[in-house]
């Protein structure tokens, strides 16, 4: 499912959100709850670093470097799901 970010009017706070593109969500924005709309940003397609200026730097090694990073953050999201209620289905 794509990701867009979404920036608010008012304060600026940037907010990223995971929706199919035909949808519209109702968004608002959490730090200053204005009613003035949340603006879906530009964004690239691709993620960059910048960390190939360096020419000891290694694909590989920057691939795994962020395969790391993405583990510790699953981890933590799993841990967040299993503290949470979910009523039965």
């Amino acid at each position: 499912m794509p990701r867009y970010r979404y920036v608010c009017s008012g304060c600026h706070n940037e907010k990223m959100e995971f929706h199919l593109y035909e949808e519209t969500p109702f968004l608002q924005c959490e730090q200053c709850d204005s009613e003035l709309p949340l603006i879906r940003a530009l964004t690239s397609p691709l993620y960059f670093t910048g960390k190939m200026d360096n020419e000891h730097s290694r694909v590989g090694d920057i691939t795994k470097e962020h395969i790391e990073k993405n583990r510790e953050i699953l981890e933590a999201e799993r841990k967040k799901a299993k503290e949470k209620n979910y009523e039965p289905s």
